[in-house]
């Protein structure tokens, strides 16, 4: 080795030494903020694996409790568990219950939920029960089609008209629309 190669490389002990001073020097300046932003990102994972891990909790036992409702409708502290882990599907287990018993009362009830689709389906279900028109955004032709049917039966054969030309020509139920414009004319 000659002395330009000695040279080069005490140089660069030197440069690497150098940096770690720097880097030292660095980490004692802002070592409570480098420890912070550790011990926030930590605690940041670890909160949001413990959420995660309650909400599963919640969602597991909500299903359990589901479950048991399928084949005991009438269990109480099932139905108290499910109303509180998911209130969702227990607004929807109610709807389902209610709609198969007709019980009027809870769909109207029901028809004031915060879930949109539940509280049209409920308004439109407890609607056909009573035999009374009912505006629903899911069950828009059918609504039609029930206003329609109630107006010939009560005699108001334009008005089920007008309801009955509301069904798009397009739509699964055109041929029972169909049916019906062609049943107004014998009504009258």
């Amino acid at each position: 080795m000659d002395i330009a190669d000695v040279k080069k490389e005490l140089s660069s002990d030197e440069k690497l030494l150098e940096s770690a001073f720097k880097l030292e020097t660095l980490y004692k300046k802002y070592k409570f903020i480098i420890w912070g932003v550790v011990a926030v990102l930590f605690l940041l994972f670890a909160g949001t694996k413990i959420m995660e891990a309650i909400k599963q909790a919640k969602l597991e036992e909500a299903n359990k409790a589901f479950l048991t409702l399928q084949t005991k409708a009438d269990d109480t502290s099932a139905l108290a568990i499910l109303k509180e882990k998911n209130p969702t599907l227990y607004a929807l287990f109610m709807y389902a219950r209610s709609a198969k018993n007709k019980d009027t009362k809870t769909l109207n009830a029901l028809a004031g939920s915060s879930n949109e689709v539940i509280a049209d389906a409920s308004r439109y279900t407890a609607g056909v029960i009573e035999k009374k028109p009912v505006d629903s955004k899911l069950y828009k032709e059918m609504a039609f089609l029930e206003e329609a049917y109630l107006s010939i039966k009560s005699g108001d054969v334009n008005k089920a008209k007008e309801k009955l030309e509301l069904i798009d020509e397009h739509s699964p139920l055109s041929m029972v629309a169909q049916l019906l414009m062609h049943s107004t004319l014998k009504a009258k």
